[in-house]
């Protein structure tokens, strides 16, 4: 299988630039330190100083050697990315705008990261482009366009931005305790940018997340889900939101690539193999008069029970719709979804209703936009994604 294809070639690294190493998973850090004639276990020692104590001055990595530190600094930085605005919801939710790095000839570009704050846990949600270029007709950053992908040292960063904003403790586990790839962007049309990311989530020298705790959501890139599924155990999502072809073709365009019986098989395979918790959440966002009738749950129902068999891995997330400027589309009504859920659970479908967090700063599900300016605005259509 060939890589993704970016929808833009990425720039060449300029001869002598320093490389930021939140952008190294464990394995490609050892080598770096190897090309250097250092012992690999040095990048393990790193990685702490970054990903579990928060250190990112290399000055201050008491048990390197100076003489090794000289040299980090010349041939490493470790950059966190740029605020912007901060924004805090009367319900606790957080919104940062950062800004990314700058790329010559390019327009400033910026994302957005949002924090969910509970009573027992806390759930990051993060971006991996800067806009998105699936098209789904519900979601306002698919409605700005597309303008480039982020690097894994930009994905991992919002990470650590995060954590020192909330306090920087990086050892307490219920600050960020979860980990969403549902920000702005399809995470698995970034995915040579993406894995090293989940990798450096998951590492025990990284930021010790639990596999069930980083979560990658996508509209469907099926050979994307074989991949990851053969790379690296995570929990996944799909953004579902309709239960036949005609129906998602109208919300989420790429199902017109690869549509719900080929994105059902990939479902199955991701979970060939894996522990008995394992489990797939299908998200579906609920649109008044479009898909919340309880025929369409009827038809969910069947389609999910004939997919997993045992129902106990597979798990609905019903999303109210968060609307946004020239939505052609409104919230479905509470009986209504309150309907929709018992019809599912009576079809014995484990399902819940996502409580909507930080509409009033537009830091909700699908409202995110951040500033992808671009020349040339990119969607679906011109951004090729089946791999061969």
């Amino acid at each position: 299988m060939t890589p993704p294809t970016d929808a833009e070639p990425r720039p060449a690294a300029v001869a002598g630039a320093r490389v930021n190493l939140f952008g190294l998973d464990r394995a490609a850090l050892r080598a770096e330190f190897e090309k250097m004639g250092e012992s690999g276990y040095r990048a393990d020692q790193i990685m702490l100083w970054i990903y579990r104590r928060g250190v990112v001055d290399f000055a201050l990595m008491s048990n390197v050697g100076k003489a090794l530190r000289a040299r980090l600094e010349q041939h490493f930085v470790i950059r966190p990315p740029e605020l912007v605005t901060e924004q805090l919801s009367t319900d606790g939710t957080r919104k940062w705008v950062l800004k990314l790095e700058e790329r010559e000839g390019r327009p400033e570009t910026m994302i957005e990261t949002v924090y969910i704050p509970e009573a027992n846990r806390g759930t990051l949600c993060i971006s991996s482009q800067a806009g998105c270029a699936m098209d789904c007709s519900f979601c306002s950053t698919a409605q700005g366009g597309f303008s480039r992908n982020m690097t894994t040292a930009e994905i991992v960063a919002q990470v650590y931005f995060a954590g020192k904003a909330l306090g920087g403790d990086f050892q307490n586990e219920k600050v960020i305790s979860n980990v969403v790839f549902m920000g702005m962007g399809e995470p698995l049309a970034n995915y040579n940018a993406v894995l090293p990311a989940i990798r450096i989530l998951l590492d025990d020298f990284g930021f010790g997340l639990s596999k069930r705790r980083v979560t990658i959501s996508t509209s469907g890139l099926v050979p994307f889900i074989d991949r990851l599924a053969s790379d690296v155990d995570t929990a996944l999502a799909i953004s579902l939101h309709a239960p036949n072809d005609q129906l998602r073709d109208e919300l989420v365009p790429i199902n017109k690539k690869y549509p719900i019986s080929e994105l059902m098989d990939a479902c199955r395979r991701y979970l060939a193999g894996k522990d008995r918790k394992a489990h797939i959440v299908y998200e579906y966002v609920m649109l008044d008069g479009v898909n919340d009738q309880p025929e369409h749950a009827r038809e969910l129902a069947r389609l999910l029970n004939a997919t997993h068999g045992s129902q106990a891995s597979a798990k609905v997330n019903l999303i109210p719709f968060n609307p946004f400027p020239n939505a052609r589309y409104k919230r479905s009504k509470p009986d209504a979804i309150n309907r929709f859920s018992e019809i599912l659970r009576a079809k014995g479908l484990l399902t819940m209703t996502r409580r909507t967090r930080g509409d009033d700063i537009d830091a909700a599900c699908g409202q995110l936009v951040g500033k992808v300016q671009s020349k040339q605005k990119k969607r679906l259509g011109d951004i090729p994604v089946r791999v061969q």
